[in-house]
């Protein structure tokens, strides 16, 4: 495997961070309070390119390979402190524009895709239902043609973006008897008859990427939205989650890395019994394992743009990146308050917010749980 990043590559990544620290942490902490979502900072995201960042020109994106992309989204997690943010545009990328790019028609690419790579309008991404979490396929939202429009009915829960979204990509079962080969994919738009989205839903962490429910009550689309094939839902819902599950996280590699510096700081700064708190065994010790935690972190998502690259299969690999980055962030994030003592506790460090945000990790994109089941099967378990 080669991690020999260009200068051009490194350079990008550093102009990212830069661009990061200066126009997206404004006020982080009242935003994360109040659950406000950054419009200002959406539009600033794209107007630098990150959303459009791995899709063709034509479509308002800059062709990036994957190791570029996922070298931007580790200088991005590394110089903005506001996870929600990051989480939000990782989910639109991943889950909306990449299955538009991958399976839409043309006509699906110049309506949609150009305008979500340019920030002119957002996506949210509907499959999890009150019913049917970690057993996706178990889908009770159905979708019936009838001449030229299908009718959606049914509830999605837990749609990220979903009260500032403007379309929808949507799961429902065309075909029951089919099982997950009876799974379909559409395209809603805000505004279609019999689309409601319900009431924002308070989350724990991430608290800046909203989040509601999305009801569809013969909820009408044109057969011209519906997003490939009758019966690809499931190949396009896995397509995308590799790429989330690739992608989402190495945002988290960059904020270890600022977490560990800032760790550090503070215990050469902290003193107590008149000497730095650094030079007490059981802190250093939490200091060196979070600096292993970073660096296998790292080796892991390199190795998936390296194999992505490459055009290999990366299915197991994405499930082990998401499976131990999201909990070695949230060791890492434990460690910090304990470094930090009373002071991790309060608002004011930030750290606490860390923690917040990083234990959603273990159960977006597939819980932690059904990582361990697909590393499983790809062993022949």
């Amino acid at each position: 495997m080669d991690f020999d990043f260009t200068p051009e590559q490194l350079s990008f990544k550093q102009e990212i961070i830069k661009f990061a620290q200066n126009e997206l942490n404004n006020n982080i902490i009242k935003r994360d309070e109040e659950c406000i979502f950054p419009h200002d900072n959406w539009k600033k995201c794209a107007e630098f390119g990150i959303l459009g960042l791995p899709f063709p020109p034509e479509y308002g994106g800059s062709h990036a390979d994957i190791v570029t992309t996922m070298l931007a989204m580790e200088g991005l997690g590394y110089g903005c402190k506001d996870s929600g943010l990051i989480f939000a545009l990782n989910a639109q990328m991943w889950s909306i524009q990449s299955p538009i790019w991958e399976f839409g028609s043309s006509r699906q690419k110049d309506k949609y895709l150009k305008k979500l790579c340019l920030g002119e309008i957002i996506g949210a991404h509907g499959m999890t239902e009150p019913d049917s979490g970690s057993d996706a396929f178990s889908l009770k939202t159905t979708a019936r043609r009838e001449g030229n429009y299908y009718f959606l009915n049914g509830t999605k829960t837990f749609v990220s973006n979903a009260p500032v979204a403007d379309i929808f990509v949507v799961f429902a079962t065309t075909d029951r008897s089919k099982g997950f080969m009876g799974i379909t994919a559409f395209i809603l738009e805000k505004g279609f008859p019999g689309l409601t989205v319900g009431k924002e839903i308070k989350k724990m962490g991430l608290r800046t990427s909203l989040m509601a429910e999305l009801i569809m009550e013969n909820c009408q689309v044109p057969i011209e939205n519906r997003l490939g094939e009758e019966g690809m839902g499931a190949a396009i819902f896995n397509s995308s989650m590799e790429w989330e599950r690739s992608c989402i996280l190495g945002s988290n590699v960059g904020s270890m890395e600022r977490q560990l510096e800032t760790c550090i700081k503070y215990a050469r700064e902290r003193k107590q019994f008149n000497r730095s708190i650094s030079k007490f065994q059981s802190v250093a010790n939490k200091i060196v394992d979070m600096k292993v935690r970073l660096e296998t972190s790292r080796l892991i998502l390199y190795k998936i743009a390296w194999l992505k690259q490459r055009g290999q299969d990366a299915v197991m690999d994405a499930a082990l990146a998401k499976l131990y980055l999201s909990e070695a962030w949230v060791q890492s994030c434990l460690d910090a308050i304990q470094i930090h003592g009373g002071y991790g506790y309060t608002t004011e460090f930030e750290v606490e917010r860390d923690l917040r945000d990083a234990i959603s990790g273990k159960i977006y994109s597939g819980t932690s749980e059904i990582q361990r089941n697909i590393i499983a099967r790809r062993l022949g378990l």
